[in-house]
């Protein structure tokens, strides 16, 4: 049986820079640009993010723009979005289309991957916007958020071997 679905509206970049809640992160690691994004577009998240713990891609390889799938966080909520950006091998970028729970208006994230020095580094953006009732949550839980974002990222760093 499929799940109930709460849908979204759309987000674009304007969003990501403007909402009040947004939240980036970066980290750096000494891999190569390719190697992350590799994980990025690939099924490794899920085994090395303890917040992901599903991710279904609902559109067939070669991923672009318009790319859809299923991302699922602590075995509770998912979120299936749509990519509006993909730029192969340092970016993309989607809005959630829908969501398995209530609460949220709109949410989008922007993942780059940039060649540094010794390596590359990732920078992940998030932006949401929820209904009124649940927006006091998101201010009481900002830093909680804030925290597991780092956290992933630095996992990730941690599973590609720096």
């Amino acid at each position: 049986m499929d799940r109930h679905w709460h849908p979204l509206a759309e987000s674009g970049d304007e969003f990501l820079t403007s909402t009040t809640f947004r939240y980036t992160n970066s980290v750096e690691t000494k891999e190569p640009v390719g190697r992350i994004w590799e994980v990025l577009t690939g099924e490794e998240l899920v085994h090395w993010v303890r917040v992901f713990t599903g991710l279904r891609w609902l559109s067939p390889r070669p991923f672009g723009i318009g790319t859809v799938r299923d991302v699922t966080l602590l075995r509770v909520f998912t979120a299936r979005e749509r990519f509006f950006r993909w730029e192969e091998g340092h970016r993309y970028t989607f809005s959630v289309l829908a969501a398995s729970a209530p609460g949220l208006r709109r949410a989008a994230e922007d993942w780059t991957v940039e060649a540094t020095p010794t390596g590359s580094r990732l920078t992940w953006t998030m932006a949401i916007e929820a209904v009124p009732l649940v927006t006091p949550f998101l201010w009481i839980g900002s830093p909680a958020i804030r925290l597991v974002k780092r956290r992933a990222l630095h996992s990730i760093r941690t599973h590609v071997g720096n």
